[in-house]
């Protein structure tokens, strides 16, 4: 349930041509033939509390790997060489030379001699994946409807689950201009009310919020359904439509656009008919799709249909900080990553979504996420 952005292209590291006795991993993950040439990690960041907020990341994927759900779901993927067992040894020996090595060049020297790289074979086949950002919003929200604030968010409908198929579709719920009708399924069953129309469906695209009352209280909200749809992105229509070519759109010209076109939205979001149910959580960070907390820049969501869930990740590619005069500078990053959610504009060997966070600074810096990178596993030697 991310925003889908179109990326630039760079060169790649190389990988091994085939693996015979694998081919479905040659499809998906490939072992690097040269891991010496792998970009060792930004050790700018390299502080205690990022060591220890890996440490952490690393302790949520623990935590999931020994459940019920995560049988279930590796008998699912089956990621040819990825089994739950290799994964979990895996996870527990990385953990342990984390710990081991304060320094973040032996770190990375240790973790090469014991650990195989596999790159995904990207969008093309020849490594590259696009990389996008998503966050935690952080906005002002009503416990109840007034005329300031007047886009509610949903708690799921007693007896969804038995909808007929099709599901109804976005303008039938919450019709065209975001205020449901009087016959709409979902009257009655509003969790909070935003002041923003765009405010409110970013939170549906994020999955999760964290919001500031009006009467003093913090509610946190997360993920509790959808309806049945393919996720349709604004900023792809908007693309589709001539209004921005790919390389210039970003989220905060999205917004930008709306807040200058702002009947626009009514055009635009019903195109996407995947609806997001909410509940609140009382306090609980962002949870992944494995149930487990996401860390940010520690956790990535993919596609779970073929990469392993909780498993270990390097990525490499280009992240925006901000600059004392408020201007953003992309620079290059290269760090250790626990594989802990998915989204439903994720698809593919070819996409990488970085959690970065919570907050209104947050979200325009995920906005600005939109460039290549090298995307690759490991696991523990034999």
């Amino acid at each position: 349930m991310k925003i889908f952005w179109s990326s630039l292209t760079i060169a790649t590291l190389g990988a091994s041509a085939s693996l015979v006795s694998q081919p479905g991993l040659a499809q998906v993950l490939q072992p690097t033939t040269n891991p010496g040439a792998i970009t060792l990690p930004d050790y700018g960041l390299w502080q205690n509390q990022e060591r220890q907020k890996l440490l952490n990341a690393i302790d949520h994927s623990l935590r999931y790997i020994d459940t019920n759900t995560a049988q279930a779901d590796y008998a699912a993927v089956q990621v040819p060489g990825f089994s739950r067992e290799k994964v979990r040894r895996s996870l527990v020996r990385f953990r342990q030379l984390v710990q081991q090595y304060p320094d973040p060049r032996q770190l990375h020297q240790a973790i090469q001699r014991e650990f195989v790289f596999y790159r995904s074979v990207g969008k093309d086949g020849t490594g590259q994946v696009d990389f996008t950002a998503y966050f935690e919003p952080a906005y002002v929200a009503s416990p109840v409807k007034t005329n300031e604030f007047q886009y509610p968010l949903y708690r799921q409908p007693p007896g969804f689950k038995t909808w007929s198929q099709p599901h109804p579709g976005r303008v039938a719920l919450e019709g065209r201009d975001g205020i449901p009708s009087s016959n709409s399924p979902l009257r009655g069953h509003e969790l909070v009310w935003l002041k923003s129309r765009l405010e409110a469906y970013l939170i549906q695209v994020q999955g999760s919020a964290r919001l500031q009352l009006t009467d003093g209280r913090t509610m946190t909200i997360g993920f509790d359904g959808s309806t049945d749809y393919e996720y349709v992105s604004l900023g792809k229509e908007l693309i589709n439509e001539g209004i921005f070519q790919p390389e210039e759109l970003s989220l905060p010209k999205l917004i930008d656009y709306f807040e200058a076109n702002p009947t626009e939205l009514s055009n635009y979001i019903p195109r996407n008919n995947r609806f997001i149910f909410f509940r609140e959580t009382f306090g609980s960070p962002p949870i992944g799709s494995i149930g487990v907390p996401v860390l940010a820049e520690r956790s990535i969501a993919t596609d779970k249909s073929i990469f392993p869930p909780g498993a270990i990740a390097f990525i490499a590619t280009q992240l925006p900080y901000q600059r004392a005069n408020g201007d953003w500078l992309k620079l290059p990053v290269s760090r250790y990553v626990l594989d802990q959610d998915t989204g439903s504009a994720i698809k593919g060997a070819g996409r990488v979504d970085i959690f970065l966070g919570t907050g209104p600074n947050t979200q325009t810096r995920a906005g600005l996420v939109n460039d290549p990178g090298n995307l690759y596993y490991l696991l523990l030697k034999d």
